[in-house]
C-alpha cells in the first residue's frame, strides 16, 4: 500500500511539475507575441531607436528564444521573475507582496462559503419539504447573482449607510490583525455567496444520497445519536463530492478575485493582473501567471490526495 502511494504522488509531482512547465512556456510565447520590445515598453514612445536597442541588448531580448527561455527560468526557479519594465521594481517582491491580499480572499470566501454551504445542504437534505425549497431558491438566485452586482449592494448598505465595515482598502494582517479582517471582510462575503449556494446543492444532493445507504438507516434504527449519524457517517460518505468542489470552489475564487479586487481597491493578483497586460510589462505578466498556475496546480494536488484518502476504492486501487 505504502509503495503505490509512493508511486501515485511521485506520478501526481511529475504531472504537476510539468504543467507548470507548458504554462511557463505557454506565457513567454504569450508575452513575446505582444507588441513592442521591453526596450520601447520601459522608455517610452519619445525614446529613440538607440535607446531602445541598448535596453533590448542589455534584458538580452536579441538572444535566440530557447536562450531567453532558459535564462528566465533558470531565474524563476531560484524566484527572481526580473525587474518590471514600468516601475523598475522587483517584480518577485511586489508579487510576494500581493500573494497574501489575494490568497486571503480566496481562502476567507472558501471557507466561508464551505460553512454556510454544508449547513444550508445538510438543512435542505435532513429537512426537505418547504426548507428545502426554500433554500433552493435562495441558492438558486444566489448563483445567478453577479459577483459586483452583491458587492455593489453589500457596499451601500454595510459601508454607506451603517459604516459597518471599509469600502475598500486592505490593511495588512503585521499592521493590525483587527483592520486586516475588517478591511477583508466585504470582498469575502462577496465572492462567498455564490460559492455558498454551490456548495449547499453539491452538499444536498450527496447527503440525500447518503442517507439511503443501508448502513445510514441501520445506524437510524439503533440508539445512535442524529447528530453522529448526520455529522460523522452521512457526511463523510458524502464527503467526496463536496471536498472537490471546495476545492474547486478556491480555484475559482483564486482565478476570479480580480472582480473583488478592482471592487474594493485591494493591491491582489488580478490587480497585478489587469494592470500589467495592460501596460505590457512582460516580466509581471509572466510572473503572475506562473505563481497562479503553481497555486492552483497545488490546490488540484491536494485534491487528489485528500480524494485517494477519503475514497477507500481508490485507496485500494
Amino acid at each position: 500500500m505504502e509503495v503505490t502511494m509512493a508511486l501515485f504522488i511521485t506520478k501526481r509531482l511529475l504531472m504537476a511539475l510539468a504543467t507548470v512547465l507548458v504554462v511557463a512556456v505557454l506565457a513567454f510565447m504569450l508575452v513575446h507575441a505582444m507588441p513592442g520590445s521591453p526596450g520601447a515598453v520601459s522608455l517610452g514612445a519619445g525614446a529613440t531607436p538607440e535607446a531602445i536597442d541598448e535596453v533590448n541588448h542589455r534584458l538580452g531580448w536579441n538572444d535566440p528564444l530557447v536562450v531567453q527561455f532558459f535564462s528566465w527560468l533558470g531565474a524563476a526557479v531560484q524566484g527572481d521573475f526580473g525587474i518590471s519594465l514600468i516601475d523598475g521594481r522587483s517584480v518577485s517582491a511586489d508579487l510576494a507582496g500581493r500573494l497574501p491580499v489575494t490568497a486571503s480572499l480566496a481562502a476567507g470566501a472558501t471557507l466561508l462559503s464551505a460553512v454556510l454551504g454544508i449547513a444550508l445542504g445538510v438543512t435542505a437534505a435532513v429537512r426537505g419539504g418547504m426548507v428545502d425549497r426554500i433554500i433552493g431558491g435562495v441558492c438558486g438566485m444566489a448563483v445567478a447573482l453577479p459577483a459586483f452586482w452583491i458587492g455593489i449592494i453589500f457596499v451601500y448598505f454595510l459601508a454607506v449607510q451603517s459604516p459597518v465595515f471599509p469600502a475598500t482598502g486592505y490593511v495588512p494582517f503585521e499592521v493590525s490583525p483587527q483592520d486586516w479582517a475588517l478591511s477583508l471582510a466585504l470582498p469575502v462575503i462577496t465572492l462567498a455567496v455564490g460559492g455558498a449556494a454551490f456548495i449547499a446543492r453539491q452538499t444536498r444532493a450527496s447527503m440525500l444520497e447518503a442517507l439511503q445507504q443501508e448502513h445510514i438507516r441501520t445506524l437510524r434504527a439503533t440508539a445512535t445519536p442524529t447528530w453522529k449519524i448526520l455529522y460523522v457517517h452521512a457526511l463523510r460518505y458524502a464527503s467526496l463530492p463536496i471536498v472537490a468542489g471546495i476545492a474547486l470552489q478556491f480555484i475559482q475564487l483564486f482565478g476570479g478575485s480580480v472582480i473583488a479586487e478592482q471592487l474594493f481597491a485591494m493591491p491582489g493578483l488580478g490587480q497585478a493582473v489587469q494592470t500589467s497586460v495592460s501596460t505590457h510589462d512582460a516580466p509581471s505578466v509572466q510572473g503572475v501567471v506562473v505563481i497562479a498556475t503553481v497555486v492552483v496546480v497545488a490546490v488540484n494536488l491536494v485534491l487528489e490526495l485528500a480524494t485517494k484518502f477519503l475514497d477507500p476504492k481508490l485507496r485500494a486501487s
